[in-house]
């Protein structure tokens, strides 16, 4: 369904709380067809997104370990979403 979310499970070190939520937001944003909440969808699109991050780190504790690791890096993990990311937190 979303192109954009790339596997969690299988990881090393395991996915992170910062990962999985960003995997639940991208999810919340595909259904809901909201890209930026508004002050009538902020509060219904937070908590779905808190309710998804919740249940994906329960799913992903349950599940066994994988045999091989997923064949794509979480976007979080590579290094130009990174380099991206520290430019917005800085202002450059």
């Amino acid at each position: 369904m979303c192109r954009n979310i790339t596997t969690l499970r299988g990881l090393e070190p395991a996915a992170t709380a910062e990962e999985i939520e960003a995997a639940a937001r991208q999810y919340v944003r595909k259904v809901s067809g909201v890209q930026q909440p508004s002050a009538a969808t902020g509060a219904a699109v937070e908590e779905a997104v808190r309710e998804i991050t919740a249940i994906t780190a329960d799913l992903l504790t349950k599940l066994p370990p994988r045999r091989h690791p997923p064949a794509t890096l979480p976007p979080l993990r590579r290094p130009e979403v990174r380099a991206r990311r520290d430019r917005a937190v800085l202002g450059t």
